[in-house]
């Protein structure tokens, strides 16, 4: 049996490949910096899981040991001096270990780009790696794709918040350019296939639908498929990718971390060029999806909460990512603390679920006004704000994200805590627990913040006037919900 390695599996692509993978028959490890994010994802069992960083030879090499084929998943969405060399070296960490390990193929995704002409940061450093992996002694067949088009896909996130919050958009010139959307299923496609290509291949290969667009006209086939009228875009030679990134930031719920990399990747026409890969993987007899049906997709499986992977669970750099010290290590540090606890008559059950379709459409249960403006300010400071919602109405995993928190532990029907990944002093955490009770079920809340620097407590005792009305009002509205909907009996 194949043995395939995917890295990247807590993202958009990867976390998606892995199944299609197992269902193809093949067996499948996988190797993540952050393994409890795969606590909860239905294919956890059938996969051996490597935890540590790609930087890390040794962590490396133990993951890579034993593989066939592995897949290359990981670009950061960071920037900054040296953030070129640093995704070079990582990959040619991940080469040498591949190499000695007796890897046979590497496959990695990256961008269409032109032979010419000056290339944003984060396509000229997507070029840099692949061809780190053309010139290492494993063979390695390099995908070039174009826009990605998929629910969950940043890129869609984009255009479909763009498109339905403004009628009328002045945009930069890049609105122009000519580009080539690629349905996810379609890159999915490619990846698994590109398994059993035959032959010792390495090279890469431009994938792409079969529509080449101008952006304007992607927001607009967008409006179509969404029941919107057409949008008026007027292209402004003012408007820098810097100047639009942080509008892009403001008006929708991409952060502007990843907004900057997606815009000035814009600035060149990113078409397929050749057609190589037809000739070892065949199209499908239906033909590649056209833009307007991965759209249409898109937007079904959004409407059925069928999202399985979502730019909103990438890693936002410099969010804090340690986990909740347990209430012994306190000792020694400032720890400020909101607890509320309240009896009930609802069933446990009935304020789990509650609880767990907490944020998103169903907000915050208090004081909205206040979440809202904490949320602008958020997006003001470069912070991710409170528009990223949540993947599924009424479930979370552990990793997911939920508007400005990022779901650290659940205890399904218990307990469900959130580690806040908004800009501020200190580190902050929020948990929601259930527990039985006679004659119904006790409510736990509670805010836990510790707090960095004399700004930290300044920003605590700003706040504290109003956590009576925030965090008392959302225990009452929670219990109120939950009351309406099963009393235990």
């Amino acid at each position: 049996m194949t043995r395939v390695l995917v890295t990247g599996a807590t993202g958009y692509v990867g976390g998606r490949l892995v199944p299609q993978l197992l269902d193809a028959g093949y067996e499948v490890s996988v190797y993540v910096r952050s393994a409890w994010k795969l606590r909860d994802v239905p294919w956890r069992s059938r996969v051996k899981v490597f935890s540590g960083d790609l930087s890390d030879p040794v962590a490396t090499r133990r993951a890579t040991n034993g593989v066939d084929v592995a897949f290359y998943l990981v670009h950061s969405m960071s920037a900054g001096r040296g953030f070129q060399d640093a995704e070079k070296l990582t990959a040619q960490t991940f080469a040498e270990a591949a190499a000695a390990s007796g890897v046979q193929r590497i496959v990695y995704l990256g961008g269409l780009h032109p032979d010419t002409g000056d290339l944003s940061e984060h396509l000229a450093s997507r070029a840099a790696v692949g061809e780190v992996f053309l010139n290492c002694p494993v063979s390695a067949i390099v995908f070039q794709a174009g826009i990605v088009i998929g629910s969950g896909s940043a890129s869609f996130e984009m255009i479909r918040h763009l498109t339905e919050v403004l009628p009328y958009m002045p945009a930069p010139r890049w609105v122009r350019n000519r580009v080539q959307p690629i349905a996810i299923r379609d890159v999915l496609r490619y990846l698994v296939r590109a398994v059993a290509v035959t032959g010792d291949l390495n090279r890469t290969f431009d994938i792409g639908g079969p529509d080449i667009l101008r952006y304007g006209q992607m927001m607009n086939g967008y409006a179509v498929e969404a029941g919107l009228p057409q949008r008026h875009i007027a292209a402004l030679p003012v408007l820098t990718p810097w100047l639009a990134s942080q509008w892009v930031g403001l008006v929708t719920p991409v952060p502007r971390q990843m907004a900057v990399p997606i815009i000035a990747s814009l600035q060149n026409d990113c078409v397929v060029r050749e057609r190589d890969i037809d000739e070892f993987i065949a199209p499908p007899e239906e033909g590649l999806l056209a833009y307007r049906t991965a759209v249409r997709y898109a937007l079904h499986r959004e409407a059925d909460g069928e999202v399985e992977t979502s730019w909103q669970n990438a890693t936002v750099p410099g969010a804090p990512s340690d986990p909740l010290p347990s209430d012994p290590e306190w000792a020694g540090h400032t720890v400020f603390t909101d607890l509320r606890e309240r009896r009930t008559a609802a069933s446990p059950d009935a304020v789990w679920n509650v609880i767990e379709a907490i944020g998103g459409d169903k907000g915050w249960h208090s004081f909205p006004l206040a979440w809202a403006a904490r949320g602008w300010i958020d997006k003001l400071v470069g912070g991710v704000g409170m528009r990223r919602g949540r993947r599924h109405p009424s479930r979370v995993n552990s990793g997911d994200v939920i508007d400005v928190w990022r779901v650290e532990s659940i205890e399904r029907g218990r307990m469900l805590r959130l580690r806040a990944e908004m800009r501020m002093p200190g580190r902050g955490w929020l948990e929601l627990g259930v527990a039985p009770a006679e004659e119904g079920s006790t409510y736990r809340q509670r805010a836990v913040y510790f707090p960095k620097g004399l700004s930290g407590r300044l920003y605590w005792l700003v706040l504290l006037p109003f956590h009576g009305i925030i965090f008392n009002g959302m225990a009452r509205s929670i219990l109120h919900e939950a009351e309406q909907k099963g009393t235990a009996r």
